[in-house]
């Protein structure tokens, strides 16, 4: 499993020019072709709109402009959090097509600060319940254990399973019950 470098340490890479938003998109997006079909973290990859941002991040970097602290980090969104005109299941199949009608004041913040939205991962059905399956919508398997199909828990599995795994240096989760401290356990 190759991990990839913390959001910090991303950050240090672009300032230093040791590496762009572009070049740690394009590795992600690689190491997710590589990985997801065994650890099934992503509900939606929005791999053409992150490659886009990211190829604009580098440009306004290289330029001088930096939009702000998150500035071409990648990141992921649980499945339960809205992107308007993005699908939002919230892990069920009754919401499949459901298109969101505005954008969660988090993932504003997050695109505002110049953070490059990767995609969305999978969550346990309305995100009710910390054991991290999901029977309709697929279980992300443990990045540690994922021939053994290990979960790796809570409502926030995909997130949890898509850091561990490096697959996105960070994901927002939520946490009512459990949900992200269980993956982060």
């Amino acid at each position: 499993m190759s991990l990839l470098p913390g959001v910090n340490t991303l950050a240090r890479d672009y300032d230093s020019g040791r590496s762009t938003p572009e070049e740690a998109v394009s590795e992600l997006l690689a190491t997710i072709d590589r990985l997801d079909s065994t650890i099934e973290a992503w509900q939606a990859l929005y791999a053409d709109d992150a490659i886009d941002a990211a190829v604009a991040a580098t440009k306004a970097r290289a330029a001088g402009h930096r939009i702000g602290p998150f500035h071409g980090i990648p990141f992921a969104l649980k499945d339960i959090v809205d992107v308007q005109g993005r699908v939002t299941t919230a892990g069920s199949k009754a919401w499949a097509a459901r298109l969101s009608p505005s954008t969660a004041l988090i993932a504003r913040r997050l695109l505002a600060a110049g953070g490059v939205l990767l995609g969305k991962t999978k969550t346990v059905e309305f995100a009710l319940g910390g054991w991290g399956t999901n029977q309709h919508m697929g279980t992300p398997r443990n990045p540690w254990d994922a021939e053994n199909a290990r979960v790796p828990g809570g409502s926030s599995s995909g997130s949890g399973a898509a850091v561990a795994s490096g697959m996105t240096p960070c994901a927002i989760g939520t946490d009512t019950g459990g949900s992200v401290r269980l993956p982060a356990a």
